[in-house]
């Protein structure tokens, strides 16, 4: 029994260690453009039933409430809380933000298809509009030479004043990626989300229009977490991991009265 009971604590240590690390790794990315803060879930293990509620206690009478021995806990996953982070003006026209749902979609290198909140864009030396990484923004978007100036309107409009010309030309247009369930996305670092079976399929579509955020240009979105509520949390976790440290303590003096004693 005492075993058990040790088992049990060190399933809680495992779990609020897990914990830390999700808090470690929001607090990490709090200025990291577009983080996601994520949020750890638990979960109770296996249930050992000695007596069953229900079942007969004597010939006339049943147990009311039984009696179950649970096995610990474990993280039962991370869910990534998408709220809308702070919006940062920084006078870059290739800035961009997501005033509400959604994601840019860039394409990564080998084909592969990559989201993301973080719009701090550039030119390359092609003209097309890239992330940092080089990574295209699809669909693509070339940028004439010697465009003066560019725009990009709330829809994602792309336009761009070109010399000897006295109106913008419009160049393209921005999509907004949305799915039908954007937590189940994967994080494949880097500020990239990619598909999967969770997620759904991808839905492309104009911004501001069913459901999707608007295109905010000059500005940044920065992260959603908030400092005081993770460090909170991180004092909570450590105060749990604590107990479970003093339960594993308890039970090795119970266990040492035991063989000393008896």
């Amino acid at each position: 029994m005492g075993n058990a009971a040790m088992h049990i604590a060190r399933t809680g240590l495992d779990a609020q260690d897990m914990r830390m690390r999700v808090i470690s790794n929001n607090l990490a990315n709090v200025n990291t453009t577009g983080f996601k803060r994520d949020r750890a879930s638990f979960e109770t293990l296996a249930y050992q039933v000695v007596t069953a509620a229900g079942s007969a206690s004597t010939s006339e009478t049943r147990y009311a409430t039984g009696l179950n021995l649970g096995t610990g806990v474990r993280v039962q996953g991370t869910a990534r809380m998408n709220t809308q982070g702070s919006l940062q003006t920084t006078g870059n026209s290739l800035d961009l933000a997501l005033d509400g749902d959604g994601f840019f979609q860039v394409q990564m290198p080998g084909g592969q298809l990559g989201y993301t909140r973080a719009g701090n864009f550039a030119r390359s030396p092609e003209g097309l509009l890239v992330t940092s990484e080089g990574y295209q923004v699809m669909p693509g978007i070339t940028i004439p030479e010697g465009a003066t100036s560019i725009t990009i309107g709330g829809d994602g409009t792309v336009s761009a004043t070109i010399p000897n010309q006295t109106d913008a030309a419009q160049i393209g247009q921005i999509q907004i990626a949305s799915f039908p369930n954007a937590a189940g996305l994967q994080a494949a670092g880097d500020n990239y989300l990619t598909e999967n079976a969770a997620s759904g399929p991808v839905n492309l579509g104009i911004a501001g229009q069913d459901g999707r955020g608007q295109i905010r240009q000059g500005m940044l979105e920065g992260s959603n977490v908030n400092v005081v509520e993770e460090l909170v949390d991180m004092i909570e976790t450590q105060r749990a991991y604590e107990v479970n440290s003093k339960m594993i303590s308890a039970t090795d003096e119970m266990l040492k009265y035991v063989n000393q004693n008896l």
